[in-house]
């Protein structure tokens, strides 16, 4: 079935098994795990499935009989939905849990709940707001575990729905300059990304509020690929060499006080008036929700990518639910 997917041209010079059987059955919990050529097959499938979907033509005999264990210990509308999406585009059931209306209230732990999901699921899609939950909770898990967020830490599908977004709006990656905004201590979006974009050759750009900057680690981990990093003290500064402007929320969550916060907002904004300073050509990209960082104003220009980033979601990570868990033949 994935094959059949594929151009007959693609099918025949580039066999999908090699790469499709190294993640079936697999965790998803890092972008460390992915190849360029990991990469390719998915977005070449994410493609197919885009244009399928697009023709009105039927996906739902393709993971028939599978289904999906949705679990979000943190709130969430694009990711949860655009798995769930996915999964039932793909002919597969969803099930649900969450703390508030699950056992969890009664003290069961994450482990514990694993175990029983997975009795009950063929794969597993997990969010959690501590940093190495996910992966904690693989090692407990005898059916593949999707990181869809812990924490600080990782959102490994978002980076690959990100890239994925820039290959179909611009063309390529490579070569590019992308410039970060916003709060990038706490972003698990742009530091999965950041680490992903280390298979390509482009140059990272930062812009942030003070002590919300990319952390250290991340920072060494990209120099040491050989990647050009700059840090921008304004988006003025930054837009008119930037091809990507990826901006993020300032995350109310993550901060310890109200007062906190608010000093942490309005730094940093677009507005029609603004993207006058950037190309015709860049694209502006959020993982949403937005709070105040994008005027709506903005909405209506040709650059606004980031409603088109969402639903490009839903087709990358039914490419992978297809990989991990194994098409019907």
């Amino acid at each position: 079935m994935l094959r059949e997917l594929l151009p007959k041209s693609q099918a025949a010079a580039a066999p999908i098994s090699p790469v499709a059987h190294s993640l079936l059955g697999k965790h998803i919990l890092s972008v460390d795990m992915f190849t360029k050529e990991h990469l390719n097959e998915i977005f070449n499938l994410a493609q197919m499935l885009k244009s399928r979907v697009a023709k009105d033509r039927p996906l739902d005999d393709f993971l028939r009989g599978k289904i999906m264990a949705s679990i979000f210990y943190e709130v969430s509308t694009r990711t949860s939905c655009s798995f769930a999406a996915a999964m039932q585009r793909l002919g597969g059931r969803v099930i649900y849990m969450d703390q508030t209306s699950s056992s969890v209230k009664k003290g069961e732990t994450l482990e514990d709940s694993i175990a029983v999901m997975a009795g009950y699921s063929d794969v597993i899609v997990l969010r959690h707001p501590e940093p190495g939950a996910v992966s904690r909770a693989a090692n407990h898990s005898r059916k593949p575990i999707l990181n869809a967020g812990d924490g600080v830490g990782e959102h490994p599908t978002q980076a690959l729905l990100d890239i994925f977004t820039i290959r179909e709006e611009i063309g390529t990656v490579n070569g590019l300059t992308i410039t970060m905004v916003g709060d990038l201590k706490n972003g698990r979006t742009v530091h999965s990304l950041a680490r992903l974009l280390t298979l390509y050759n482009i140059t990272l750009q930062y812009v942030s509020p003070p002590n919300l900057g990319m952390p250290e680690e991340i920072v060494r981990y990209l120099a040491s690929k050989g990647v050009l990093q700059k840090t921008m003290s304004s988006m003025e500064d930054a837009l008119p060499t930037t091809d990507v402007l990826y901006m993020t929320r300032i995350q109310k969550e993550r901060f310890a006080s109200e007062e906190e916060y608010q000093k942490a907002c309005g730094h940093f904004v677009v507005t029609p008036k603004l993207m006058t300073l950037a190309s015709r050509r860049t694209i502006v990209m959020h993982p949403l929700p937005r709070v105040f960082e994008i005027s709506k104003e903005f909405d209506s220009d040709p650059r606004a990518a980031y409603f088109r980033q969402a639903e490009y979601g839903m087709y990358v990570r039914m490419a992978l639910l297809a990989m991990v868990v194994g098409a019907r033949n």
